[in-house]
Formats: structure tokens, sequence, C-alpha cells
């Protein structure tokens, strides 16, 4: 299991527990972690790796399928698996903030991101670069802009992961899930296609050389002002928006 799902399936705070479950797994789920149509792990196996009792997982996937985010199957083959929901439009969701919510998000993000690339270029292995990279090379190929937003989110994840910080990596998640697609959503509105890709492939690929670099001043400052950037197109978007 590679890191980044380690961190999903790593014991949950002990506070709030179902809410604490629900949240993790959703999260996985929005940020494509967790595939559609893949099967979760016994009721029994999965309660073990979140360090809950199987009563609270139960009610945390009951939940889950309100939400349509699980569909549970009986009998031979049977199980718990995941059905990832249409996307609300993040115009939509992008209206529901206000602009200085926007900004505390943003730098709460940047922090995260930063500290995040940090220690990756501390910590990393040549193991941990190889999904950086094959990220970037995957990005450079795509076109279709869904493909290229979850790549995009797939990246910071791994770089999280790199850290070798299963607590930075599940605050990556979260960001991911609830940012993520707001972030995108700035980049496509303010600088189209080509001027946003070749932006953000010269952003992510300083950010990957400087942690195979293992300098984590410039991988902390290049994370962070990238974050950063998109927030503040984000935040013209969003006056743009309620004009």
């Amino acid at each position: 299991m590679n890191v980044a799902r380690h961190a999903v399936f790593s014991p949950v705070d002990s506070t709030a527990r179902v809410d604490a479950v629900v949240r993790r797994l959703a999260d996985a789920i929005a940020v494509g972690l967790l595939a559609d149509g893949e099967q979760l792990p016994s009721e029994a196996e999965l309660a073990a790796r979140l360090g809950v009792s199987t009563v609270t997982l139960r009610e945390a996937l009951m939940a889950l399928r309100q939400q349509g985010m699980v569909e549970t199957r009986r009998g031979r083959g049977g199980g718990s698996f995941v059905r990832v929901p249409s996307e609300l439009d993040p115009g939509v969701r992008l209206l529901a903030f206000a602009v200085d919510e926007l900004r505390d998000l943003g730098d709460h993000y940047a922090a995260i991101a930063g500290a995040a690339a940090r220690l990756a270029a501390q910590r990393s292995l040549p193991s941990d670069l190889a999904p950086l990279w094959r990220s970037l090379d995957e990005m450079a190929a795509a076109s279709e802009p869904g493909a290229l937003r979850r790549l995009d989110g797939r990246f910071h994840i791994e770089v999280a992961a790199a850290s070798q910080s299963a607590r930075l990596t599940q605050e990556e998640i979260r960001l991911q899930a609830d940012i993520g697609p707001l972030l995108w959503l700035s980049h496509e509105a303010l600088g189209g296609h080509d001027g946003m890709t070749t932006e953000m492939a010269a952003q992510h690929q300083a950010i990957a050389g400087a942690i195979q670099r293992g300098d984590g001043d410039q991988a902390r400052a290049v994370a962070e002002r990238h974050v950063l950037d998109a927030t503040e197109h984000l935040i013209e978007l969003r006056l743009r928006l309620q004009e």
C-alpha cells in the first residue's frame, strides 16, 4: 500500500469518530484515492485499520450510503463498494465562500503545502520521487481538463506523502477535496488552457526539482507561492462572479 493510501486507512482522531470516518473516506473518494467501483476492506479489517469499533464503522458506512458514495452488496462477492457521485459545479461551490474565507483557506493550504514540500525535500527517498515525475509526465500528455485536474490533485498528495507524515498527507487530501476543484477553476477561468498548463507545469517542475535536490527552503517557497498565486486568482474570480 502506498503512503497516501496508508494515510487514508490510518486511525482516525478519538473525537466524533463517525464524522471523522465519513470525512476521511469521502475525501479519499473525492480526490480519487479510492476509485469508482473499488471494494473497500471488510468491515472488521476497515474498523481495525481506522482504529474504531465495527459499530462506529457501520454508522459511517450508512452515512456514506445515504450520500451516494458507498454501495453495499449482499451475498457471495458482496461487500461495500465505492461510488463516485456527480461533482457539484465548482462555480456554484465558489459562490458559497466569502472572500475572507477563501483567503483564510488559501493561507492555511499554503502553510500545509509548504511544510509538506520542505519535509519531502529532507526525507524523501528515490522511490518516493518516482510518482511525482510520473504524474508530471502524465499531465504533460493529458489534454482533457478533468484528467488534468485529477492529476494535479494527485501530484500534490504525492508531495505530501513524500514528507513521510501521515497527518500532513491526510490534511492535504482534505484540502484537495475542499479547495482543489476551486483552485483549478481559477486557473481555467483566468489563465486559459494553454497558459494555465504552461504556468502550472513550470511550478510543478520547480517543486519536484527542489525536492529532488533536497532544497527544503526552495521547495517550501515554491509550493507556498503556487498555492497563494492560485488563491489570488480565485479571489479575483469570486469578485467577478458577484458583480
